[in-house]
């Protein structure tokens, strides 16, 4: 195994050079990629309904080419569905990843066609372990197996051909052989769609592997974790897998579950790789171990055009390439894609950390926020103040969720969390002002609206009872897979169900 190791190790660090190169040529690799993405595409229907025959530069591309949403496109999605090609990309497309968001119930279908899965994703997913192999040369991580936590698709009833389901399932559905030797659980225990059995299955199946490096979304990963502790009587994870040192995470701000990880798996050597990807393509790979920015990847088949965030959610709003984007400042993400995606607004937001490299932290959604009495507090800003709160009260948190409340002749207007704790801290109302205090030095405009108690008052925090967001989650048929926890919404419409809800017994 130790040939193995050492091979496979060189084979992923020999992608470094590669990415070296889009770094320092970052503009240059982008227009390239925008021009051959759209000479690709100009037979499609949607390429000739926009010329793109005859387009020769991102100017003509951005004069031409409107906005979308998922609503513009969806007609588009639901012919491909149902078999018909050449629409959005070239050929036939069989494979649509599910998205769940937290911003509607609403399923989207997103393409998944052979570019975006084999050039994108796939590659993603390698330049990982290139990253990590070249930060790590000393690594063991092949000696063993990655544990990997898929979703579960099923032939979508439009058309017997077409596939839909979690990208991650897909992914799995699709890896070649060599990967599949790496990984564990079996595939026909990672697409189990009853995820309370699945996670059973994968615990037992799992702990009597060599497991060297795990990937997936913190939050469902935690609950896997618990369930092979309590199966084993261990007291860590390293007492059931001695050899495990890498943690790939993304999906969730990893700042709220850190704790919860430092206590579960208790060595200074586990290494934490954050990755950005969704279902809509593969997009930055943290890259320095010490730093918790990504590295834009810009060779996936993306090309990227910002909006700033004074402008999202106007009818016209000012529409940036990479090359004019400011470091430090927020901006919204459109892409075009090798999946056939054109101008789409993904509904991410993110920070830009620096342009030279260009990286990244995701900093929250377009519409996951609290905007209604001008505050502009994006998800990034609470978890930084929950967990600054938290090192104040010693306290770990498992998940929570947060909205407003509005001003009327019976109560004050504030902002209203719910939060699960994993270790309670001593007296809630005194995390609930250190969090108002660290929130108000995070976020200027909360400060401005929390001054003298004039608009908001103290927040408010509900100290929730064990296991209420796993059980809402699962009433909502939300459990598993790339289904999260909402964060923040400018509605009460999750909150007022979460607090009615934990008032129900548990069954």
């Amino acid at each position: 195994m130790a040939i193995i190791n050492s091979i496979l190790s060189w084979y992923f660090k020999k992608r470094v050079s590669q990415i070296e190169r889009f770094t320092k040529f970052p503009s240059e690799v982008q227009n390239d990629l925008l021009l051959n993405l759209v000479k690709t595409a100009r037979n499609t229907e949607f390429g000739k309904k926009y010329e793109f025959s005859s387009i020769k530069k991102y100017t003509d591309f951005k004069e031409r080419v409107p906005l979308n949403e998922y609503d513009n496109i969806k007609p588009y999605i639901n012919r491909l569905i149902k078999g018909e090609k050449n629409l959005l990309w070239p050929g036939e497309i069989k494979w649509f990843a599910k998205s769940s968001g937290t911003t509607s119930d609403r399923s989207k279908y997103i393409p998944v066609t052979s570019e975006s899965l084999n050039d994108c994703h796939y590659t993603g997913g390698r330049d990982v372990l290139s990253i990590f192999c070249n930060n790590r040369p000393n690594t063991l991580i092949f000696d063993g197996k990655g544990l990997t936590i898929g979703g579960s698709h099923n032939v979508s009833e439009l058309n017997k051909e077409s596939y839909c389901g979690d990208l991650s399932a897909i992914l799995l559905q699709n890896m070649p052989f060599w990967a599949e030797m790496l990984r564990t659980p079996d595939l026909s225990v990672a697409l189990m769609s009853d995820w309370e059995k699945k996670l059973d299955r994968i615990a037992k199946q799992t702990i009597t592997k060599n497991v060297t490096n795990i990937s997936g979304v913190p939050s469902w990963n935690l609950v896997l974790f618990k369930k092979i502790l309590n199966i084993t009587g261990r007291n860590n994870l390293l007492e059931v897998w001695p050899n495990l040192e890498l943690m790939i995470h993304g999906g969730v701000s990893f700042i709220p579950y850190r704790d919860q990880f430092k206590k579960i798996i208790p060595s200074d050597d586990m290494y934490y790789l954050e990755t950005y990807n969704a279902s809509e393509g593969f997009f930055a790979i943290q890259d320095r171990p010490n730093s918790d920015e990504m590295l834009l990847m810009l060779d996936y088949g993306i090309f990227y055009e910002f909006i700033p965030m004074e402008d999202v959610g106007k009818e016209n709003p000012t529409v940036l390439s990479l090359d004019q984007v400011e470091k430090g400042k927020n901006y919204a993400i459109l892409i075009s894609t090798n999946g056939g995606l054109w101008r789409y607004l993904i509904g991410d937001t993110v920070y830009i950390s620096d342009t030279n490299p260009y990286r990244i932290k995701v900093s929250g959604r377009t519409k996951n926020f609290i905007n209604a009495f001008g505050e502009e507090v994006i998800v990034d800003n609470v978890d930084k103040a929950l967990n600054n709160a938290c090192k104040f009260a010693d306290a770990i948190i498992k998940e929570y969720t947060g909205a407003p409340i509005f001003l009327n002749d019976k109560r004050n207007a504030a902002h209203e969390y719910l939060i699960e704790f994993e270790k309670q801290p001593e007296n809630v109302e005194v995390f609930a002002k250190v969090f108002d205090k660290e929130l108000r030095a995070i976020n200027s405009d909360y400060e401005a609206k929390r001054s003298k108690d004039i608009m908001l008052k103290n927040l408010i925090v509900h100290d929730m009872p064990e296991g209420t967001f796993y059980r809402w989650m699962k009433k909502r048929g939300k459990i598993g897979g790339q289904n999260k926890v909402p964060r923040l919404f400018n509605n009460r419409k999750y909150v007022d169900d979460i607090l009615a809800f934990s008032q129900t017994p548990a069954k």
